[in-house]
């Protein structure tokens, strides 16, 4: 089996928090910020910041009263990657938020919500 990290890093951040972390990585930080278009039934609004060779996607979701660092992780056979994960008692949380059913959602025995995808 393999594994192996992506290259987007999300940040779940509640309503009222929102225009403050995009003024901090825009206005503080000085990097790279750019408002992405969005229709997802959970994400309000989305920004992306270039950071090293990674991005990081700024999220804002209503209902949710803390921000928390969802990762992405690749591997190249989906099926079989989740086969491995729930072999070794790690289930998937697809309900968690909409993507494409050849993805899945999963977690870290802290709870970091990590996306699973193939590797392209």
């Amino acid at each position: 089996m393999k594994f192996e990290a992506g290259t987007n890093i999300a940040i779940k951040i509640p309503a009222y928090q929102y225009a403050d972390t995009v003024h901090f990585y825009r206005d503080v930080l000085l990097l790279e910020v750019e408002e992405q278009p969005i229709t997802h039934p959970t994400v309000l609004q989305s920004h992306t910041v270039k950071f090293g060779t990674c991005t990081l996607w700024l999220d804002c979701v209503e209902g949710i009263d803390r921000s928390s660092v969802w990762l992405e992780i690749k591997t190249p056979d989906v099926p079989n990657a989740t086969d491995y994960l729930t072999t070794n008692g790690i289930q998937t949380f697809d309900e968690l938020e909409e993507i494409p059913n050849n993805m899945h959602w999963i977690k870290d025995p802290a709870g970091t919500v990590l996306l699973l995808k193939e590797n392209k």
